[in-house]
């Protein structure tokens, strides 16, 4: 249960940004420029092929195939509570799965990302929001994890939950077992 907030939430960003491709693709015509706010950004409409900065283009099922990888360790370790993640961490992740999510939908049904923002004062790739979803998310998820939880780096913390777990396998009897002679 505790976990659907960050489902929705995920799925949010993806609706987001699914909404936002879909006004893209009926109102711009590919390749055309519209200008926003000078010097800083403007909309077109580009069609990625591959995946950041245009890399393995044809390949759509490898990126499915990552995604769903990825999705699964991450819901796997959680669930384990192998991962020992703080809640601001989970909200990351979740974005970042968000934002995946708005980029394999993507892959399956057009068979190309749309890509729509382009900066003006650096040279730098067309992207979408998904992108900044993903990008956002690993920027915070790597600065809490870093700066903020350092209990998530120390071997104590996995030594004590694998301490724990034995202590639950074991009988609570003080008891000692009857052992059978043959």
């Amino acid at each position: 249960m505790r976990f659907i907030p960050l489902g929705l939430f995920a799925a949010l960003l993806a609706a987001l940004d699914q909404i936002s491709k879909y006004f893209v693709v009926k109102h711009i015509e590919y390749g055309a420029v519209i200008p926003c706010i000078e010097g800083l950004f403007h909309l077109t409409y580009v069609q990625n092929f591959g995946a950041a900065f245009s890399i393995l283009q044809g390949h759509k099922w490898l990126f499915v195939l990552v995604f769903v990888v990825f999705l699964a360790m991450i819901v796997w370790g959680i669930r384990k509570e192998l991962l020992p993640f703080a809640r601001a961490e989970l909200w990351f992740l979740a974005a970042i799965v968000g934002g995946g999510l708005g980029n394999i939908l993507d892959r399956l049904f057009r068979g190309f990302v749309v890509d729509m923002i382009a900066v003006d004062f650096i040279d730098f790739p067309v992207f979408n929001l998904a992108d900044c979803f993903i990008t956002c998310g690993a920027i915070g998820l790597l600065f809490h994890l870093v700066f903020l939880n350092k209990g998530f780096w120390k071997d104590e913390k996995k030594t004590l939950k694998a301490d724990s777990r034995k202590k639950n396998d074991e009988p609570t009897t003080a008891e000692p077992a009857n052992e059978v002679e043959n």
